[in-house]
């Protein structure tokens, strides 16, 4: 692990999109990351952690794409190729149960969850860096989905704004195992201070 040790007061864990449509079965989005996620326990170790921080009393934070609902889009002029595909497949569409949270990781009471973003980074057109800022936090501990989108914008975002970031490497997943070496091993050291496992994390937390 990196020499890197966190410090309570000033320490958040920020959940990525953990709705249906990526991360249950039947979710629109499964089965493309499905081999990955299985092959490194995603979700289970994306619950270990959550489980871990809201134990250590960190602040907890989520960021969710911006749910489907009809009329988005249809009058924009410019539009990026990754909103044309959600916009196709009515990915996390509003009012349906893949535009729900998974279950397991719906927020909790004092738990802040962000405006939605309508792209990538959880902090581009959201409140996410202020409810942060004001919230007196400085390190990020990041899980969630997927590696080379919304986590690698959002990480990059995070680091461009002066924050420390640890991204926990198996608590993501992907389309395909290159796409996920690309993201943890060539682009995102660049900006996060440290990429870790979940157990490294855990037992760091624990010990606050």
């Amino acid at each position: 692990m990196a020499n890197v040790t966190y410090n309570k007061q000033v320490t958040a864990l920020l959940v990525v999109d953990p709705y249906n449509d990526f991360i249950s079965v039947g979710g629109k989005l499964w089965d493309r990351i499905r081999a990955v996620a299985e092959a490194n326990d995603c979700v289970p170790h994306m619950l270990q952690v959550l489980n871990a921080a809201r134990k250590a009393e960190l602040r907890i934070f989520y960021a969710l794409h911006h749910r489907y609902r009809p009329g988005d889009y249809e009058t924009w002029k410019y539009i990026a190729p990754i909103q044309k595909a959600g916009w196709k497949g009515k990915t996390f569409e509003n009012g349906t149960w893949g535009g729900e949270i998974r279950p397991e990781f719906e927020p909790k009471p004092g738990e802040i969850v962000a405006t939605e973003h309508w792209c990538s980074s959880g902090f581009a057109n959201t409140d996410l860096d202020l409810q942060i800022k004001n919230h007196g936090i400085h390190q990020l501990i990041v899980i969630g989905l997927i590696a080379h989108t919304c986590i690698e914008a959002t990480v990059r975002f995070a680091a461009e704004l002066g924050y420390e970031v640890t991204v926990v490497k198996d608590a993501t997943a992907d389309f395909s195992d290159e796409a996920m070496h690309a993201a943890l091993e060539i682009n995102m050291p660049n900006y996060a201070s440290a990429i870790v496992t979940t157990k490294e994390v855990v037992d760091a937390i624990s010990s606050l």
